[in-house]
């Protein structure tokens, strides 16, 4: 589990984060949870699971183990059972989040790409399945995380921190597991959403230049493409989220490969090189779990409407109640 790090940056980023985090992803829930926004059951039961996974991933990644321990050192919470505890939760939602955009990805690349399977697997009880699925398969992944932590010291009888079983580093069922877990994440999300946009887009360029030659190179602004125009909606959403998730994720992916190709497990101080690439890393990580809605609210024009009625309406009734006092 990554440690909390001192210092001022971390005290003043990661609350801001959460005090961002937790509303935007809370509100993205219940608007896209209302289904006004335009967009299909299928697109709104990943973008709903993905948001709840992401608010997961700031309530226990950022505040109960940054937060919580960068302001209240010596909480109950750093007691070993608990410490362990964390440590499930952080991977396990973490991986979550991570593997329902690619679901998301793999979806969308079906229903452009892919138009003889996108009626069968294009939809909401698919959809339902598959959520169902990672939510699954990744809280059963992580479960080894809270056995390969043991106490740091006892301390009135009660057992304090956690630290990584020294028998991790040398039992090759624990380095399996190590390098499983490494290689599902983020090594193999990352690639397979880069494949998936990459394959999405020339599929894209072949189809739409195929249509132009069908229909005589007419000019776009003079006759548009009603079947190109139809996919636009869901290739903003797409590329956007998917683009999003690869600029986050990158240092974080940089440094993994780092360190996995150099053993590079300790650094000389906080001013480390390695040491600031992982910290940076994983800063842009955890921000990618806030920046959905905002992706919403600029590509979609009914979830920005619904935004704004959800943001107003608290102000619209304290005025009347004044008003009519």
């Amino acid at each position: 589990m990554h440690q909390p790090a001192t210092g001022l940056v971390y005290a003043i980023y990661y609350p801001i984060l959460a005090a961002v985090g937790v509303p935007v992803n809370f509100m993205a829930i219940v608007i896209l949870a209302r289904g006004k926004c335009g967009l299909s059951k299928c697109i709104t039961y990943y973008l709903v699971a993905m948001a709840l996974a992401d608010l997961l991933v700031v309530i226990n990644a950022v505040i109960l183990n940054q937060i919580v321990d960068i302001y209240f050192p010596g909480n109950y919470l750093l007691l070993t059972p608990a410490c362990r505890a964390k440590t499930a939760l952080v991977h396990a939602t973490r991986d979550i989040s991570v593997w329902l955009t690619v679901a998301f990805t793999f979806d969308r690349f079906i229903a452009i790409c892919c138009q003889k399977l996108k009626t069968r697997y294009c939809t909401k009880e698919t959809a339902a399945v598959v959520i169902g699925f990672v939510l699954t398969l990744g809280c059963l992944e992580n479960i080894p995380w809270y056995f390969a932590y043991e106490t740091l010291f006892i301390k009135n009888e009660l057992p304090w921190y956690c630290r990584i079983r020294s028998i991790f580093y040398t039992s090759p069922l624990w380095q399996s597991f190590s390098y499983f877990s490494s290689i599902a994440t983020p090594f193999l999300p990352f690639c397979s959403i880069v494949l998936l946009n990459a394959l999405t887009v020339r599929y894209i360029l072949v189809v739409s230049r195929a249509r132009r030659t069908l229909r005589g190179n007419t000019s776009s602004s003079n006759n548009p493409d009603p079947e190109m125009q139809n996919r636009k909606k869901s290739i903003i959403l797409l590329f956007s989220i998917s683009a999003n998730f690869i600029l986050l994720w990158l240092t974080y992916t940089i440094h993994f490969m780092y360190y996995r190709i150099t053993h590079t497990y300790s650094y000389t101080g906080y001013d480390d090189p390695v040491y600031i690439l992982q910290e940076a890393g994983y800063m842009l990580l955890l921000l990618s779990c806030c920046t959905n809605t905002f992706i919403y609210a600029v590509t979609q024009v009914k979830f920005r409407e619904e935004l704004k009625k959800m943001v107003t309406y608290p102000v619209k009734q304290i005025c009347s109640a004044f008003l009519f006092r």
